[in-house]
C-alpha cells in the first residue's frame, strides 16, 4: 500500500464528492445521528431525501438507528446504512453484538463513522480518548473497516466496497471511518425555524434568575455559550458542569447532583436533541422527583451544535411528556416575558419544575469554547459544591 504522503503527492487534496460516495455505497435507506465530519452527507441526505421516512430518517440515538435499520433489513432483505459520529459506538455495541451479529440474525449492515478526536489531529477532550480507540472497537465488534481520507481516491474506496459486499452477504456488518475534510461538495441547505429566541440570551436569562445556583449545562453549543456569559458577566466557572460529552445525560448528571444536595436548588440546562437521545431519563427524574431541581429544555428543533440538522422535538409535546413522567410543573415557553416568568415561578416553587423554551437555530460566528480543562471545570464545580454543604 502506498505511503500516504505518497498518495497525497500522486492525487492531491482532492477529497472525495459526497455523491461519488453515496453512489458507491449503493443504498436507498440511510439512519443516523448527524455529525459535523459528516456535515458533506448530512446535507446531501437532506437535499436528495429530506426527512422521509422511506429513505432518510434521523433517529435518537444511535442503537435507536440500528434497530430501524435492522427493521428495514428484515423487510426489505436490502442493505441499509447508518451514520454517526464516533461517539454513537458505545450506543450500538449491545444491538450490533446482539442483535446484528452473524451468531445471533446475521443482519447486514454499512456503518458510515465521523472520526472526531483522531490521534495526531487536535480536537476537544471529550473526542481524544474516543478517537483513539473508534477503530479498535468496530474491529472488536467484528465489522470490517476502511478508512476515508483526503488522499483517498474513488477507486479505492470502489474496491473497498468490492470486498465488502462479500462481508455483507455473509451477514456481517462493515465501516467507512471518515476522517476530517474526506468528504466535499455537499449541497447548500438552510436549516431555521420560525422561532423568535435565541439560545444565547435565553441562557443569559437564566444565568440572571439562578443567581449563585448550581447549573449542569449539555453537551455543544449551550454549554460554549454557558462559559462565554459567564466571562462576559465577571463571573466564575465554578457555578457551571458543562458537560461536554455523554450527549444526553446532563439531566441524568444534574438529577445525581440534586438528589445528594436537597437542600441546594440545582438548574440543568438540556438541549432538544439530547433530550430525545436518552428520553427515558424523564421517567426516572419524574419518578425521584427531586423538589430542588429544574429541567430546562432549550428546544429548536435541531442538532444545532453539529449542523443544524433536524430532530423530531419540533413536533412532539415536551411538557405532556414530562407531566405523564411525573414532573408536577412543566410549561413551554415562546417568548423573553414569559421565560422570566416561568423562571421565577420555578425557582420560588419547592417542586420539581421543566421548562420548555421554544428556540431560534443559529449562534454567534465567533463563539469561543471553554478555556479552562474538563478536570479543571470538574474540580472547581466540586469544590463549590462542598462549600454548599
Amino acid at each position: 500500500m502506498d505511503n500516504p504522503v505518497d498518495a497525497l503527492f500522486r492525487y492531491g487534496d482532492k477529497k472525495m464528492r459526497v455523491d461519488s460516495f453515496a453512489k458507491i455505497l449503493d443504498s436507498d435507506f440511510y439512519s443516523g445521528v448527524p455529525d459535523s465530519q459528516l456535515k458533506p452527507l448530512c446535507n446531501y441526505l437532506m437535499d436528495k431525501y429530506g426527512i422521509d421516512s422511506n429513505h432518510h430518517i434521523i433517529a435518537a440515538n444511535e442503537g435507536n438507528c440500528v434497530a430501524v435499520a435492522a427493521g428495514y433489513h428484515l423487510a426489505t432483505g436490502k442493505v441499509p446504512v447508518v451514520y454517526m459520529q464516533n461517539s454513537g459506538e458505545g450506543n450500538i455495541i449491545n444491538p450490533v453484538a446482539s442483535l446484528l451479529n452473524d451468531k445471533v440474525y446475521a443482519i447486514p449492515m454499512i456503518f458510515v463513522v465521523g472520526w472526531r478526536g483522531e490521534p495526531g489531529i487536535h480536537d476537544e477532550p471529550q473526542h481524544i480518548y474516543q478517537g483513539e480507540v473508534t477503530v479498535k472497537l468496530l474491529e472488536d465488534m467484528d465489522i470490517a473497516t476502511f478508512v476515508i481520507g483526503k488522499e483517498t481516491t474513488d477507486e479505492e474506496v470502489e474496491e473497498a466496497m468490492k470486498g465488502f459486499k462479500k462481508v455483507l452477504a455473509s451477514g456481517k456488518d462493515v465501516a467507512f471511518v471518515i476522517r476530517k475534510g474526506a468528504l466535499s461538495d455537499a449541497p447548500s441547505v438552510k436549516y431555521e425555524n420560525d422561532n423568535a429566541m435565541v439560545r444565547e440570551d435565553i441562557i443569559k436569562h437564566i444565568v440572571k434568575v439562578s443567581g449563585e445556583d448550581p447549573i449542569v449545562s449539555t453537551t455543544g453549543k449551550a454549554s460554549r455559550e454557558l462559559f462565554e456569559t459567564r466571562v462576559a458577566n465577571g463571573q466564575s466557572h465554578k457555578y457551571d458542569f458543562l458537560t461536554v460529552g455523554s450527549m444526553g445525560h446532563s439531566s441524568s448528571i444534574a438529577l445525581g447532583v440534586a438528589l445528594n444536595k436537597p437542600e441546594q436548588r440545582i438548574w440543568c440546562i438540556d438541549g432538544d436533541g439530547a433530550l430525545l437521545m436518552h428520553m427515558g431519563s424523564m421517567a426516572v427524574i419524574g419518578a425521584n422527583n427531586p423538589k430542588n431541581l429544574i429541567h430546562i429544555v432549550i428546544n429548536n428543533g435541531a442538532h444545532e451544535t453539529v449542523g443544524g440538522m433536524p430532530t423530531v422535538a419540533a413536533n412532539i409535546d415536551v411538557v405532556a411528556i414530562a407531566k405523564a413522567c411525573g414532573y408536577p410543573n412543566a410549561v413551554t415557553v415562546d417568548s423573553f416575558e414569559a421565560l422570566d416568568e416561568a423562571l421565577n415561578q420555578a425557582k420560588s416553587r419547592n417542586e420539581l419544575s421543566l421548562i420548555e423554551v421554544k428556540c431560534s437555530i443559529g449562534a454567534r460566528e465567533d463563539l469561543g469554547r471553554p478555556t479552562t480543562t474538563a478536570l479543571e471545570n470538574k474540580q472547581n464545580f466540586m469544590d463549590y459544591l462542598e462549600t454548599l454543604g
